[in-house]
């Protein structure tokens, strides 16, 4: 294998975090997986690796003679795909306030007349988006889109930082496959993963990373099996919960029959059907898995239950026995759900403590306001004890890896003990074992205290053995 780069040793700096590197670690040509748990250091070296070259304490080297040019893609890189900003997750559920959001055609411009642009958008089923706004798309299209926007460029070195995540089983299989070609055509790629079973088995170099400190690098070419590298992922995951430790509910779940009912729903925005012809109906325990396609519309489904959707106005909905739009208030719905995905984790800013972010869960707004009670902070104490997460109590929330801040904003879901829990895709950036760890929580819950649950992942392994009904949506094209 031809060298790439090399990390030199002893130690590389970003933003005040420090990574220690026993000896050199040489990045070869082709695809790497720099592997580890939640917090182990693999954004940070990835971040060093595209901008921390010209940082004094940094030394990374490399034999060619032109720097190579890196591009990373992160989780957060989607809310400001080129240069676009989002002001809140609602935004585009309101259409009075997307007049001024651009289209993606408007976004690319230029780009979607490249020939590489056909080809991939035609693999990564994005050849209808042009026309739509950019806030309109799932999580999966985002990502899919930034993905291929930056493949345009045809960098050297392409960093991906947990890039599976939101993915349906076909565009991993998709995503696989241009990686690949991508690989073969002279972009090298590095996958920072938490995930063991997602190591591809294409891989030319496995780097494991644990608590700030790049391990022993492990080359595919001296005759190492994927499955022994996924074997050793797992026994660097060692975290689990203690189910009796889970606080108590408070109070019984409200009495209703009806947790929440659709009859023929839909959902259109301009010329743009997303919705039609819906009907659900979750009762009081039940637990469900809506299922489908990125683009499919679940997220925009589920925002028609927790009130953040006007639309839901214009259909026939029931929630909690009371139908939509008898005079309830959005406050009275939103105080019997808990509600985490994607797009509002995106969009949380709080500029507070892990502590304060957890204990402001009791609360129904999705920001983080105002001073939290001492009853609140221990309560969020227990939350975070029941994670592992108390030494972070005072540790500032955007500081924190992505996979740190969803398992805190999991917490701050948790915390609240409500009638309807709305996980969407509540995984999202969680390494093997605190997956495991949740997927437990959940079960142990639903089991407790019979609260109804509604779950989303394009994982079937990381739906809880509590979900017992499937809801499928199919996109409309």
């Amino acid at each position: 294998m031809k060298e790439l780069l090399t990390i030199c040793a002893p130690s590389l700096t970003w933003r005040l975090c420090r990574i220690t590197v026993p000896r050199d670690i040489v990045i070869p040509e082709g695809v790497a997986v720099l592997f580890g748990p939640n917090g182990s250091g693999k954004s940070t070296l990835g971040n060093i690796i595209e901008k921390g070259w010209n940082i004094t304490t940094n030394r990374i080297t490399t034999p060619r003679a032109q720097k190579p040019t890196v591009r990373m893609i992160e989780f957060s890189d989607i809310h400001s795909l080129a240069g676009f900003h989002t002001e809140y997750y609602q935004q585009r559920m309101e259409a009075t306030m997307n007049d001024d959001v651009p289209t993606v055609g408007a976004l690319l411009g230029a780009r979607m007349q490249m020939p590489r642009w056909g080809e991939l958008s035609r693999r990564f089923s994005l050849g209808d988006i042009a026309d739509k706004k950019i806030n309109y798309l799932s999580s999966g299209e985002l990502r899919k889109l930034l993905l291929v926007n930056t493949l345009l460029d045809a960098p050297d070195l392409l960093v991906l930082d947990n890039p599976y995540i939101g993915l349906d089983a076909a565009s991993r299989d998709v995503f696989n496959d241009t990686l690949r070609e991508v690989a073969a055509s002279g972009t090298s790629v590095m996958l920072l993963l938490c995930n063991p079973v997602e190591i591809p088995d294409f891989t030319d170099m496995f780097i494991p990373i644990e608590d700030m400190s790049v391990g022993e690098p492990i080359a595919a070419a001296d005759g190492v099996s994927v499955t022994g590298v996924r074997e050793a992922a797992w026994a660097m995951m060692d975290y689990a919960v203690d189910l009796r430790a889970i606080p108590s509910r408070p109070a019984p779940v409200a009495p209703h029959d009806v947790t929440f009912a659709l009859h023929d729903c839909r959902v259109a925005y301009g010329t743009r059907t997303i919705l039609e012809h819906v009907d659900w109906t979750v009762k009081c325990g039940e637990g469900w898995a809506l299922e489908g396609p990125n683009g499919a519309g679940k997220s925009l489904l589920l925002s028609l239950v927790f009130a953040d959707n006007p639309q839901a106005y214009s259909n026939d909905i029931t929630i909690f026995d009371r139908r939509r739009g008898s005079g309830e208030s959005i406050w009275d719905i939103k105080r019997r759900i808990g509600y985490v995905s994607p797009e509002m984790h995106l969009y949380f800013r709080s500029g507070g403590t892990v502590l304060q972010v957890v204990a402001q869960g009791l609360r129904d707004t999705s920001g983080g306001f105002g001073s939290v009670s001492a009853a609140a902070a221990e309560e969020a104490m227990r939350w975070l004890r029941l994670f592992h997460m108390e030494g972070m109590a005072g540790t500032p929330y955007r500081t924190l890896s992505a996979g740190m801040q969803r398992l805190v904003l999991i917490a701050r879901t948790f915390i609240k003990h409500p009638d309807l829990l709305i996980f969407d895709e509540p995984l999202h950036g969680l390494d093997a074992a605190r997956k495991r760890a949740v997927r437990a929580v959940v079960n142990e819950i639903a089991r407790r205290d019979s609260p109804s649950i509604v779950y989303i992942t394009h994982y079937r392994p990381e739906i809880p053995e509590s979900i017992t009904r499937h809801f499928v949506l199919t996109r409309r094209d």
